[in-house]
């Protein structure tokens, strides 16, 4: 069967990488630091996915302009002393090798840093498979349609034959602004509920799912 798609934009954490328990963590314990109640686990899965000061911004909005940087570096604080220990999920690291090797070119549109990225792609070995990236903080945050946009540029890549792939409603309707398709995972930040207003294509409840369906239909 022909392929249907050339370039597949993956999202990081609750995608790829089982990070979610961890930033919903960090960011309550942050928020105590700074004496603040902790948000619900809900309320701080709902924002995972955006850059982290506009994140922290929606999740407080309340807050005092002069408070955030504080928070933001409380949260790195707690995050960063155990990112190196976050696990892929199940099936990631053959599937982005198989992906690869099958003609796909492979890119990463994220909310984290451009530093926390790095990190991630070395701890995870997975930087050799990704043809290009872009995080948080070199362009306009999820669900603006920047990161997409310009990875297709980067790629020469038509819309058409793009696809992104991630857990929350933000990378969704960012594929959507971007005018491409998604692929929604339920096994990240956000639930079925969230994710099925933006018209995915399926939800998948594991990576490896993921990967089959990527493999018979994309």
């Amino acid at each position: 069967m022909p392929k249907q798609f050339d370039v597949l934009i993956f999202d990081w954490d609750g995608t790829l990488m089982d990070s979610a328990g961890v930033i919903v963590d960090s960011i309550q314990r942050a928020c105590e630091d700074i004496g603040l109640a902790a948000p619900s686990d809900r309320a701080s899965r709902q924002i995972i996915g955006l850059g982290l000061v506009q994140a922290l911004q929606t999740l407080l909005p309340d807050l005092p302009a002069d408070a955030y940087p504080r928070l933001v570096d409380r949260y790195r604080h707690h995050y960063l002393g155990r990112d190196a220990q976050i696990p892929l999920f199940a099936g990631v690291p053959q599937g982005i090798r198989d992906l690869h090797e099958r003609g796909f070119q492979l890119a990463v549109a994220t909310g984290k840093s451009r530093i926390g990225l790095e990190r991630a792609l070395e701890a995870s070995s997975l930087g050799t498979w990704f043809a290009a990236t872009r995080c948080a903080d070199q362009t306009h945050s999820k669900p603006h349609p920047a990161m997409v946009l310009e990875l297709m540029d980067e790629l020469d890549a038509d819309p058409a034959r793009t696809l992104v792939i991630g857990d929350t409603s933000h990378d969704l309707l960012m594929a959507s602004n971007a005018g491409v398709a998604s692929l929604g995972v339920t096994y990240g930040a956000h639930e079925a509920g969230d994710l099925h207003p933006h018209a995915p294509l399926a939800l998948m409840d594991s990576f490896v799912e993921v990967y089959a369906w990527l493999a018979a239909n994309a």
